[in-house]
């Protein structure tokens, strides 16, 4: 840490450290400092990528995806040999032990603190796939160094957990809405996105980022990512039902992405002998996608506009829509890094056009504005897969400065995004971590959680006694009274089960009945590792109000209460809460 600090910044530090961490004002400022580096970094990084499209593509004035057709296929050659560069950079990462920490992750389970490298190594990464064309955003890319450079300061400044958190989540949304020129959704997206609620004390901090990421934006002459203005001024009953619908099927149309990118990079990861060359066997697989159709390649900004613009029939948007889910599964699955976000929204607009479409050629009366369905489908779309219902809402908003469309918008995005939660329950960046094994399913801070263990709670004054005593010599040993139950061990002594005083006092049990037919609990313990999500499920599960904690050989190292437990949940629970409003 010391070293990714600059020798002058690190003495002014030190010298003004205290006085950072208590003043508000100086926080808003650090958070603003933080948005300035992050709208600077985004421009670099979009400027990269693009650089690689120019080289590769030979494109100039527009957008990747926007090409009309690729008059040289030889071009395309630029998909295999980005994952080409992908696997030689795996390969000189292959000594790493663990995957990079991204800001979700961070925030949820790490404090806000994220490795520098981990910035540059995601970054990297994102930017090749996003140059090559594979079909990803560069959200990642952008959310990442925002995020990590404001996680740098902080660490540097040894912030308190909460103000970690906001820095980092005010850092990767000033990020994303410098991309877009939207500061507000910026903002919203830290809240909904890497942070995971709203404080009145995060405010201040958050909005000032945002908008100086956008201010680096406009200083520079950057054009942003503007999506599409509004047509129709006014929104009906009829129009809001609508709306409501297509935000079901955009819902729906999400689940199956995400299902569909998780299942292929499931058997992708399977085929062991292949698992080095995955991205170069990637882009190979998308060259004659791209041929098909450009509008495949890349996040989808510039074939948005097109289509926008043209309006192609319905049957030449299905098309599209099915190569660009087909594009973004391979580049996702065969090892491309970058994010969905922007290529949500290109997937958003294609099924509000087709929805407005196929609703004109249904002949039902009522026809919806193809560019409003679109911008509609495009905020359901996203929501479904990014989450965060106001962040797209206030992009829309900020691009068409009309109120009346930002109403339907809201109203589809909270229908997919009640709809994902139901019958899906995550993100596309939590769900993926799930898939790996963690256990965040939001921003939310839960690594007091994850550090709260059967280990740190357990206790260990217990009453044990053998499997095979008899009733009758348990009854000698442990008097009425004395202990509610024992711990049962066996001949090795490994656990062995639970039995209750009450049950081995029955007055009808025979006196010579092995102690180990009255246990109870036999398969089911805590290890000390285990967290306290882990713990309260099993309590839930087995019914119990205590469980033995077993050590990885089988023996009893201590026992746990149900009621200690949650005790201490909720304890923590609040501490936490205490510290993320800033109390003391």
């Amino acid at each position: 840490m010391r070293q990714s600090v600059p020798r002058p910044l690190r003495i002014f530090i030190q010298r003004h450290r205290h006085r950072l961490r208590q003043s508000e004002s100086a926080f808003i400022v650090l958070a603003l400092l933080a948005g300035l580096a992050a709208g600077a970094l985004t421009n670099i990084q979009g400027f990269i990528a693009h650089a690689f499209q120019r080289l590769f593509y030979g494109v100039s004035l527009n957008r990747l995806s926007a090409l009309g057709e690729i008059h040289h296929p030889w071009r395309l050659l630029a998909l295999p040999l980005g994952g080409l560069l992908l696997v030689a950079l795996a390969r000189v990462l292959q000594r790493r032990r663990r995957a990079p920490i991204d800001v979700v992750e961070a925030n949820a389970l790490h404090a806000g603190r994220i490795p520098f490298i981990d910035n540059l190594i995601i970054c990297t990464q994102t930017i090749i796939s996003n140059g090559a064309g594979a079909s990803v955003g560069l959200e990642a890319a952008y959310a990442q160094m925002g995020g990590g450079v404001a996680s740098v300061l902080g660490q540097a400044l040894k912030l308190r957990r909460a103000d970690m958190r906001t820095l980092v989540g005010a850092g990767a949304g000033a990020a994303v809405g410098a991309a877009f020129g939207a500061p507000l959704a910026g903002a919203f997206y830290a809240f909904e996105i890497v942070i995971g609620t709203y404080t009145p004390a995060a405010v201040a901090p958050v909005i000032a980022a945002a908008l100086g990421a956008a201010f680096v934006t406009r200083a520079l002459g950057v054009e942003p990512y503007l999506i599409a203005t509004s047509v129709d001024p006014s929104v009906s009953t009829i129009d809001y039902a609508l709306y409501m619908l297509l935000g079901l099927v955009s819902a729906v149309v999400g689940i199956v992405v995400m299902r569909l990118v998780t299942s292929c990079e499931a058997q992708v990861q399977k085929l062991k002998r292949i698992a080095r060359w995955r991205p170069l066997i990637g882009g190979l697989l998308l060259m004659p996608i791209a041929f098909v159709s450009p509008q495949s390649l890349s996040a989808g900004h510039g074939a948005m506009h097109l289509n926008l613009a043209l309006l192609p029939p319905v049957s030449f948007l299905l098309v599209v829509l099915a190569l660009k889910i087909a594009a973004s599964v391979i580049s996702l699955s065969f090892g491309f890094r970058g994010g969905l976000f922007f290529a949500s929204l290109f997937l958003g607009s294609l099924v509000g056009l087709i929805f407005a479409g196929t609703l004109d050629m249904l002949a039902l009366g009522h026809t919806l504005a193809p560019n409003d369905a679109a911008l509609v489908g495009m905020a359901a779309m996203a929501v479904a897969i990014v989450g965060g219902p106001m962040t797209l809402a206030m992009l829309v908003l900020e691009t068409t400065h009309d109120f009346a469309l930002m109403g339907a918008v809201l109203a589809a995005s909270l229908v997919a995004s009640a709809f994902t939660r139901e019958f899906f329950g995550y993100s596309f960046s939590t769900w993926r971590l799930h898939v790996r094994g963690s256990i965040i399913r939001s921003p939310r801070d839960i690594s007091w959680m994850v550090g709260l263990t059967a280990g740190r709670i357990m206790r260990k004054d217990w009453v044990s006694a053998p499997a095979a005593l008899s009733v009758n010599e348990f009854r000698a040993r442990v008097p009425l009274g004395s202990a509610s139950k024992a711990i049962l061990a066996d001949d090795d002594q490994r656990y062995a089960g639970i039995v209750t005083t009450e049950a081995a006092y029955n007055p009808d049990l025979d006196p010579e009945t092995p102690l180990a037919e009255l246990a109870r609990l036999t398969g089911k313990h805590l290890s000390p590792a285990s967290d306290m999500r882990a713990m309260l499920r099993l309590f839930d599960d087995a019914g119990a109000d205590e469980l033995a904690v077993v050590d990885g050989i089988g023996r009893v190292v201590g026992v746990v209460s149900e009621r200690h437990a949650r005790r201490r949940y909720f304890e923590e629970m609040e501490a936490s809460q205490r510290s993320l409003f800033g109390e003391t």
